[in-house]
């Protein structure tokens, strides 16, 4: 069984801040993700930038690895942390993509086979914050780190991943809140 930890440690500038604090559906974004991620495992965190970003918090907290910036940042600390709990693979899911499917962790496992990473794919576009990785592909190698970039898909390409797609019917389960338009249409797809 993989950690899990949600990523929430991005300002969520087109939202005004403080994404992972917005409603949906009478719940916060981080509960929502932490709801999800208990469904995986019983070793979840919760990655941010900062202690108490999101004040009380029923999980675990790690913070983001302070020598790199951007989601890989996350990715990093949550590698630590899975190594910390004695699992050998941790599943990213982004603080703001409510509806992952239920099949998620499961079909990225059957996945994995001998790559580094499983990444979820839909209507032929990558996401690589929702994706299962091997946690000594991630710690051991220091090459990508060094280039000073800081993409979730500059690593997987580095480290070697499976895509692992889904369909986008009835809707596309990875879909994201990015702004408030977004947040509206998550409330309507609740609603439906």
């Amino acid at each position: 069984m993989p950690a899990v930890v949600v990523l929430a440690g991005g300002e969520g500038r087109r939202m005004g801040g403080g994404k992972p604090l917005r409603m949906l559906g009478g719940m916060t974004l981080v509960d929502r993700g932490l709801v999800q991620a208990h469904k995986w495992s019983d070793a979840v965190a919760i990655a941010v930038r900062e202690h108490g970003q999101l004040g009380q918090v029923a999980a675990t907290e790690i913070l983001d690895a302070a020598e790199v910036g951007g989601p890989l940042a996350g990715l990093i600390a949550g590698a630590r942390y899975a190594r910390s709990q004695g699992r050998d693979a941790l599943l990213t899911i982004p603080v703001d993509t409510p509806f992952l499917p239920y099949d998620f962790c499961e079909r990225l496992e059957g996945s994995l086979a001998d790559k580094a990473a499983a990444i979820a794919s839909s209507g032929g576009q990558y996401h690589p914050v929702c994706a299962l990785w091997r946690v000594e592909a991630v710690l051991a190698d220091e090459t990508y780190v060094a280039t000073g970039r800081r993409s979730l898909w500059g690593m997987a390409e580095h480290l070697g991943f499976v895509a692992v797609d889904w369909p986008v019917r009835p809707r596309d389960p990875f879909f994201n809140i990015n702004g408030p338009e977004d947040l509206a249409e998550a409330e309507r797809i609740l609603g439906a």
